[in-house]
Order: structure tokens, then C-alpha cells, then sequence
């Protein structure tokens, strides 16, 4: 007689992704700053979670490469340096360049009534003054225009490179004139989308992404410094 699934693993694992979910939210958006230490016992009580998915979840970010995990310190987040900043967000223009380019080339009514719901509660958000939920917000529309271009290696490679670059992104939205300048660049690649121009919307987004890359170095080099 075959065994049936082993619940209390698959919790555990489910428990382990929840953790690291929270845990890359928090290093996101610099609530865990940079060598701050992860202090399990700690966080097992405010999670109210074993020990057991607290570790695993620890495996998951270092193998995101956001905590590095030391014999003797435990646990802590990793440095995010300028120039890997830089790097990263060189790579990601080209590829969310690329992304938009695809999509625009095969936009349906549907996904532009979608990415006009999003861009409409993004700005709602941005007229608040709801910084965390604008960058939420944010980071649905870069996902879902990812999502949208159908091409999975282009998806899958994306992935792995935001995990690292989302902090950075969190960043940059912090200096007022650039936050100004990002929200007009979504507007200029909604009118792209809307006129079906994916030369423009392309060349759009590519500019939108090495900005927000250059004003995250500049932001992490001043921090450097200071």
C-alpha cells in the first residue's frame, strides 16, 4: 500500500518559504540593513515558528545571496556594494527592455486594461504619499509585464537576477527628484503600450531601468562614504 504525501514535510517547506518571504521584504526595503544579524530565537518567537523553517529559510536567502551565513556570527545580510549594483541593473534594462518590446508586439485589450488598472493604482498610491505601497505597487507592474512576454528563459533569468536587485530598487525611490522621474517613465511606456510602439516603449524602459541602476550606485556610494 503506497504512502500518501508527507504533510508534515510539505508544511515545513511551506512554513520555510513563508519565512524567507518575509525575511527578503524586510532586507528589501532596508528594515534589515546591511550586516545587521538574523537572530533566529528571536525571530522564531515573532513569527511563532519552530526553529526548523527558520533555518531553512536561511539556506533559501543564502542561496539568493542576500544573508551569508558565518560559524561564529550567524546568520547576516549581505553587503550591497555600488558597482554590483550597477552591474546588475546593466543586465536587467536589457532584458526588461526586451520584455517590453514583446509585449507591446503582442498586446491584447485585455493586458493593456490590466496595465492601465495597475499604472491608475500605482499613481493613486504616489498622490498619497504611500511610499511602500507605490513600490509594491511598482514591482506588480515590472513582474507583470515580465510575466506578459511569454519568454520563459527570459523569465526564469529575470527572476534570479531581481532577487539580488530588488533592494536596490526600494533605494532609489527614496531621493525625491528620481522617484518624480520614475513615475513620469511608467507614463511615457503606458503611452507606448497605448499606441502600440514597441521601438518606444523598448527604449523607454531601458532608459528607466539603467536610471534607477545609476541611482542606486549613487545612493550606495554616498553611503559608503558617509
Amino acid at each position: 500500500m503506497s504512502k500518501g504525501p508527507d504533510t508534515k514535510s510539505e508544511h515545513a517547506t511551506t512554513g520555510a518559504e513563508n519565512v524567507a518571504a518575509i525575511l527578503r521584504d524586510r532586507i528589501v526595503k532596508g528594515e534589515l540593513a546591511p550586516l545587521d544579524r538574523i537572530v533566529e530565537r528571536r525571530l522564531s518567537a515573532e513569527l511563532m515558528v519552530s526553529r526548523t523553517p527558520i533555518r531553512e529559510a536561511l539556506k533559501l536567502l543564502e542561496a539568493d545571496g542576500l544573508i551569508e551565513i558565518n560559524l561564529h556570527r550567524g546568520a547576516i545580510v549581505s553587503e550591497y556594494r555600488p558597482e554590483e549594483a550597477l552591474l546588475l541593473f546593466d543586465v536587467i534594462a536589457s532584458l526588461e527592455a526586451l520584455a517590453a518590446r514583446r509585449v507591446t508586439e503582442t498586446m491584447t485589450a485585455d493586458v493593456l486594461r490590466q496595465l492601465e488598472d495597475l499604472h491608475g493604482t500605482m499613481l493613486d498610491h504616489h498622490r498619497a504619499g504611500r511610499t511602500n505601497d507605490y513600490f509594491d505597487m511598482n514591482t506588480v507592474i515590472h513582474d507583470f509585464i515580465i510575466k506578459s512576454c511569454a519568454n520563459p528563459v527570459l523569465i526564469a533569468t529575470h527572476q534570479r537576477l531581481m532577487i539580488r536587485a530588488r533592494r536596490g530598487r526600494f533605494l532609489a525611490i527614496m531621493k525625491p527628484e528620481r522617484l518624480e522621474q520614475a513615475v513620469a517613465e511608467h507614463e511615457d511606456l503606458m503611452q507606448a503600450f497605448r499606441d502600440g510602439n514597441a521601438q518606444q516603449a523598448s527604449e523607454v524602459w531601458e532608459t528607466h531601468l539603467r536610471h534607477t541602476g545609476e541611482t542606486i550606485t549613487e545612493v550606495l556610494t554616498s553611503q559608503s562614504v558617509s
